[in-house]
């Protein structure tokens, strides 16, 4: 056992990690604080994304002296296509309407596939119609009655008006996707809206 061990030369000291890299072949792995394991340098190995996302969420932390280059690249990689997803899902949100203001019907002159002669203009014109594109929807009660139940079983359950929760969950979306879209990279938001 000892001397399969001796036949890996070690390169870096990692905190959490050590690039390690197998004689005589000169493959390199990653080879975490447990050394019974050895994390190939594979995306698609679930352990070597574990590594990318302690680089995303750590930094430098996990690593003794500067994150190899290639890792460090995957990482960055994997962190924009992660802000992507966040920020359409996060822009998606706000786009949503208020629940507590509702949205109003919108209506648009459209054509029906018909069309007719004008004679002032002695040329064919497309029949329009008005035609409905989204519905109105009324903004929901900005509290509500709930009926509480006390400890005891005999006393009267009371009624309290208290701010409708769906309105306050809508709000914290809405504020939480604010949030992921202000924190957003300008690379992504460009990215994104190209």
């Amino acid at each position: 056992m000892q001397a399969t061990l001796l036949n890996l030369l070690l390169i870096r000291s990692y905190n959490m990690y050590l690039i390690v890299i197998g004689q005589p072949t000169g493959v390199r792995v990653i080879q975490s604080d447990n050394p019974l394991m050895s994390i190939p340098l594979d995306p698609a190995n679930r352990d070597y994304q574990r590594v990318l996302d302690d680089i995303i969420e750590q930094g430098a932390d996990c690593f003794e002296g500067d994150i190899p280059e290639d890792l460090q690249v995957a990482a960055d990689a994997k962190q924009f296509a992660q802000q992507v997803v966040a920020y359409t899902a996060a822009t998606a949100r706000i786009a949503q309407y208020q629940l507590s203001v509702g949205r109003e019907e919108v209506v648009e002159s459209q054509p029906t596939g018909e069309q007719v002669y004008n004679e002032e203009t002695f040329e064919m014109e497309d029949v329009m119609a008005d035609v409905i594109t989204q519905t109105a929807i009324e903004p929901l009660e900005a509290t509500v009655e709930v009926t509480v139940y006390g400890d005891d079983p005999e006393a009267e359950p009371t009624v309290e008006t208290v701010t409708n929760p769906l309105i306050v969950t809508d709000v914290e979306e809405r504020t939480a996707a604010q949030a992921v879209i202000d924190a957003t990279p300008t690379e992504v938001i460009q990215h994104v809206e190209a």
